[in-house]
């Protein structure tokens, strides 16, 4: 956990470099390598027997030196007892979930969740036996009506992947917990910088390093962090199925952490500026941005988080798909892209998929991401793009 009176700036740009001789390089070299020799057996036995402690030296998948130093950094980041890396955030929420689940077993999953989140218990989850049931993102207390003896694991998002509802994450974790049963939170959209999700009560918060962590869409990466009760029982399913972070990536993940307050306060204030200007525009229905009160769970966003990411959803007012298509097309600042969380600013309609709580709102739902340009060259853009939708 980072020490009360070390700033974050300090941690972020001081943690996961080593001190060491004069005449050290600022970062980590690229560490390249998978066979890890001893110089006796005793020695590669008590590593063998070690090799899910992150600092063990036993084999490449296992980690070296800069994965060490960079799951030291998030965990502290995260206030989180470990951490342990993934090939990407699908990755990390897929093996979380695994760890969890049993045939027979019953898992709740927030109906606002990441589509590769549902697509995984879709498709392989429910092949296992196991049975998942959805629940609505606001349904706070009443979580505790759903959970049962065999309910494995609660899955959260925080806010809902595309409608961007914020559920009470204190209450939910808190009626998990007293049934013993662990939870998970997807914290991709604002990044333990802006909201630390063990210090919530959630057992388990993973997200995409993909996005804002790395910050340059260039890296490929899933985070876990958890409390000490899970978290040698995750790090050996992500072992035992073999997931492997890449060298590179651990090196371009270690330089984005260094600018991520900077970048993620500039993100905060670029993306509430367009929001609010984007609701004042004639063809603009509704915003949904949680730090707005027009964002369902907004009470719980102010309360439990201390920024925003720049990721936004917009409803205008009905119009057909091919009004929709013109407009997103003919935007020259915005690149069209499932990700985000880069320096660059995206845009993408969104088809809203639900069981437990159906999608109603009349009007077309796209979604904002913005990045680093000039916001007065965002608005340019939109403005001349919006006339498409009333045309």
């Amino acid at each position: 956990m980072i020490s009360k009176s070390k700033p974050v700036s300090d941690h972020l740009v001081q943690s996961g470099r080593p001190a060491g001789n004069d005449g050290r390089h600022v970062n980590l070299p690229i560490e390249l390598g998978s066979t890890i020799v001893f110089d006796t057996l005793a020695a590669f036995e008590a590593a063998r027997d070690a090799r899910y402690e992150t600092g063990t030296m036993y084999y490449g998948r296992y980690g070296n030196e800069a994965t060490f130093q960079l799951e030291h950094a998030l965990a502290e980041l995260d206030s989180a007892a470990g951490v342990t890396l993934t090939s990407s955030g699908v990755a990390a929420i897929s093996l979380t979930l695994m760890t969890f689940a049993r045939p027979g077993s019953h898992l709740l999953v927030i109906d606002n969740a990441y589509a590769n989140t549902r697509a995984f218990c879709e498709k392989v989850l429910k092949a296992m036996d196991v049975e998942v049931e959805y629940f609505d993102p606001m349904i706070g207390s009443g979580l505790a009506d759903l959970l049962r003896d065999t309910t494995c694991a609660v899955m959260l998002e925080a806010p809902g992947s595309g409608t961007f509802e914020v559920p009470d994450i204190p209450t939910i974790a808190a009626a998990a917990r007293a049934a013993n049963v662990p939870s998970i939170l997807d914290n991709t959209w604002t990044t333990p910088l802006f909201c630390k999700p063990l210090e919530l009560g959630v057992d388990v918060s993973v997200a995409s390093g993909s996005k804002f962590l790395s910050g340059h869409s260039d890296c490929m990466m899933g985070v876990i962090a958890s409390t000490a009760e899970h978290h040698k029982a995750i790090r050996q399913t992500v072992m035992a199925v073999g997931d492997k972070t890449g060298g590179q990536e651990v090196f371009l993940m270690l330089r984005g952490l260094r600018t991520l307050k900077i970048r993620m306060e500039a993100i905060d204030a670029a993306g509430r500026e367009m929001a609010a200007w984007m609701a004042e525009q004639p063809q603009v229905k509704r915003v949904l941005h949680p730090a707005f009160d027009s964002c369902p769970g907004h009470q719980h966003w102010a309360r439990d988080f201390s920024g925003s990411a720049g990721l936004f959803g917009v409803v205008f007012h009905p119009c057909s798909d091919d009004q929709i298509r013109a407009f997103v097309d003919a935007l020259h600042h915005f690149g069209i892209g499932v990700s985000w969380g880069g320096f660059e600013s995206l845009v993408l309609p969104v088809k809203p998929l639900r069981v437990a709580t159906p999608w109603t709102e009349e009007g077309q739902l796209v979604r904002f991401n913005i990045g680093l340009e000039d916001t007065e060259s965002l608005k340019a853009d939109i403005a001349a793009a919006l006339p498409l939708l009333t045309s």
